[in-house]
This record gives C-alpha cells, structure tokens and sequence, in this order.
C-alpha cells in the first residue's frame, strides 16, 4: 500500500485548521506529528490524519 504525503496546504484544507493549531495540537499530542522530507520541509501521512478526522467525527457524534 502506497502512502500518500500531504503537504501544509492540505492538512489545512482537510481539517479546516489554521497552521498555528495544528502545531499546538501536535505539541499537545493530539494530532499526528508531521515527517521530515527533508531540510526544511514536512509532510504529513494522509491515512494518519484521515483517522485523526474520522475520531473527531466520532467524538463529536457521541451522546454525553
């Protein structure tokens, strides 16, 4: 299985986060951390932060 790389721009699209929260939320451990592509650039995993989606989906459907 291929693994997609998705680039900032895209994980911003896809969550609807700004740049700032999705570091604080990487900081807080609570969404995937970026990889390294090289010296200065960082992708993410596409399934990692479909997951993260589907669990905040989930979580926001759940009845207290």
């Amino acid at each position: 299985m291929a693994s997609v790389i998705l680039r900032l721009q895209s994980v911003k699209q896809r969550t609807g986060l700004s740049r700032s929260s999705i570091y604080l939320w990487i900081a807080k451990g609570q969404f995937p951390a970026p990889v390294s592509l090289g010296a200065r650039a960082v992708g993410w995993v596409e399934s990692e932060v479909d997951e993260w989606i589907a669990r905040r989906i989930a979580d926001s459907r759940k009845k207290p």
